[in-house]
């Protein structure tokens, strides 16, 4: 499997072929019960679907997210929720995506993303012990949470909303604005294709 082609790992989901993508604006993804960066009240929502191990959702997170937070979130005018969607291919992700959810449990969203920034900025070194040491960095005990997969279903569950999002890769997003219109964006898509979007919808 080749990750250098294109921008983002994708995948292909088999649905039967009886499901082609949504048209642009009448995507639909809900927030679910995921953790929110930003404020709650904002008028456009970022609904990523990512991979903790997958390096497009690492590009993404070093290059752009950072000036969409400066931006838009730390402004007010968006928010962002993280929706997991791990590759069956990396190895890590389930773990990773299982990890954070265990540390949101027990110290809420702002903890979550936390735990979020620390995973990416760690990618490389992406293992069941080092999850748990980070969180305990953080100030949380996730050992038993981790160890018996216990939001694996939460995590599938978001999978299941990514694909019928139309999600074929990660990472992949839902720019939704204030009437319910979504706009998808695919892959590790520079600052400006987000900007674009989201003033569209401002």
């Amino acid at each position: 499997f080749s990750q250098d082609k294109g921008p983002t790992g994708n995948v292909v989901i088999d649905d039967g072929g009886d499901n082609p993508p949504p048209p642009p604006g009448s995507v639909t993804a809900s927030v679910d019960d995921d953790a929110v960066l930003g404020d709650k009240k904002a008028k456009v929502t970022i609904i990523e679907f990512s991979d903790y191990e997958c390096p497009f959702c690492g590009r993404h997170f070093t290059q752009t997210y950072p000036s969409i937070k400066k931006e838009y979130i730390d402004t007010g005018k968006v928010k962002m929720v993280f929706r997991d969607f791990p590759l069956s291919f990396h190895q890590n992700a389930m773990p990773a995506a299982i990890a954070a959810e265990c540390v949101k449990e027990k110290g809420g969203d702002a903890a979550y993303w936390k735990m979020h920034d620390k995973l990416y900025e760690n990618q490389q070194a992406l293992s069941k012990d080092n999850m748990k040491a980070w969180a305990k960095e953080l100030g949380y005990d996730i050992g038993t949470c981790l160890d018996s997969e216990k939001f694996k279903s939460e995590v599938q569950k978001d999978m299941s909303d990514g694909q019928k999002a139309g999600c074929q890769g990660t990472p992949c997003f839902i720019i939704i604005g204030s009437d319910g219109k979504g706009t998808p964006v695919s892959g590790a898509q520079p600052f400006e294709a987000f900007k674009q979007i989201i003033d569209g919808k401002l």
